[in-house]
């Protein structure tokens, strides 16, 4: 992924405006038209699975709560949230959460070169209410509890190694995790109203039993510089960890991380916006936010769990809202990549692309019952952008 620098000047530029995104940087900005397509054009007509796509994109279902998966033994579980995927030889695999409490845990199916189902399975049990997370650069799965003073899990995909609880990495209001491998860090958000940003910094890079954990400091603006400050007792007791560092910078609902080249993008529910952290000069800025876009015709509401694609687009999963999967294009255009019917009492969780890039997996966390038992997870297929 390209390193995205979202308007270097002081007005949006027109592929912003044109399609009705308001990325900003400094202190005025133009008002934005109505929403319109984005890079691979209008959404059309939902499909047999409900779901309104861009021409030359299909979609199917690969899982539903309490059913098996595919021709597998294996049922599939309740809520699924966040996810990633691995390469699995020829074929790759993707894991998802599942976020209940109790009995949480996560999933995993796996693919041949086809794409075709070939296995499922759990990877992780008995944990609580496991939301977001991410993946390592050496291919284990992140799962983080958003409970109070909840736990990071690492996890295997593979299903060989049994996961394993990493105290280190603070107990805290745990939702996404972002692996740096050149500052060899992982970036950690908190779901919590006034919650905080952190990284973990392992003794070792690639060992996660031990290290320190940081939080980052700033002034209460929406950009300026940054620094790290060492969260003096990682466990969050008796001291909750986003309440022991004095300066601390605030996020209204910390949720989805995603780092690329240099840079770490997260979102934050309470305000509706995405943030971005320019680690080569220790800077912050917004990258997205709602209530900067006139007329109220935002394009991305209910912000909540990101990704990024090969092209350099970020895509953003969004928490109720109409249920849309938003694009964010390094010329900074925002506008809906898909788009769930019928499922109003959901939310989008999950969203990981496959190794080559080809499919796009996600979940419908409630389905078209609201329930945490109608949970859907998809997969879909087309002409992404490289």
């Amino acid at each position: 992924m390209e390193r995205r620098t979202f308007l270097r000047g002081a007005v949006i530029g027109t592929s912003a405006a044109a399609f009705g995104g308001t990325l900003m940087h400094g202190a005025a900005y133009a008002a934005p038209a109505q929403p319109g397509p984005g890079p691979y054009g209008a959404l059309g007509a939902a499909d047999a699975n409900g779901i309104q796509l861009p021409a030359g994109f299909t979609s199917r279902v690969i899982a539903r709560s309490g059913q098996q998966v595919g021709s597998t033994s294996y049922t599939w579980h309740n809520a699924p949230d966040g996810g990633a995927c691995f390469a699995d030889g020829t074929g790759w695999i993707y894991v998802s959460n599942s976020e209940i409490n109790p009995s949480g845990g996560a999933s995993a199916v796996r693919f041949n070169s086809s794409g075709a189902i070939t296995g499922a399975y759990r990877i992780l049990s008995g944990t609580r209410q496991n939301c977001a997370g991410g993946k390592t650069p050496w291919n284990t799965w992140l799962s983080c509890e958003e409970v109070s003073l909840g736990y990071v899990y690492e996890t295997d995909p593979y299903g060989v190694n049994a996961a394993t609880r990493r105290d280190a990495m603070g107990k805290f209001k745990h939702e996404a995790a972002a692996a740096d491998p050149v500052r060899k860090v992982i970036y950690l958000t908190e779901d919590e109203s006034d919650g905080c940003l952190y990284r973990f910094v392992p003794s070792t890079w690639g060992n996660l039993s031990s290290g320190t954990l940081q939080v980052l400091k700033a002034g209460t603006g929406t950009s300026g510089s940054f620094t790290w400050a060492n969260v003096p007792d990682p466990d969050g007791s008796p001291t909750t960890t986003r309440n022991q560092v004095s300066g601390a910078k605030r996020f209204n609902g910390g949720e989805g991380c995603h780092y690329a080249n240099d840079t770490v993008w997260f979102t934050t529910k309470g305000d509706n916006r995405v943030w971005q952290l320019n680690l080569a000069n220790s800077t912050f800025e917004l990258a997205y936010d709602d209530s900067l876009v006139s007329g109220g015709g935002a394009p991305l509401t209910g912000v909540d769990n990101v990704t990024g694609s090969s092209s350099g687009d970020l895509f953003v999963a969004e928490d109720g809202g109409n249920m849309e999967i938003c694009i964010i294009t390094p010329d900074d255009v925002v506008a809906p990549f898909l788009r769930i019917t019928g499922q109003s009492g959901s939310e989008i969780t999950g969203p990981a692309f496959s190794p080559d890039g080809t499919r796009l997996y996600f979940s419908s966390q409630r389905g078209t019952t609201g329930s945490s038992s109608g949970g859907i997870t998809y997969e879909v297929t087309g002409p992404f952008r490289s």
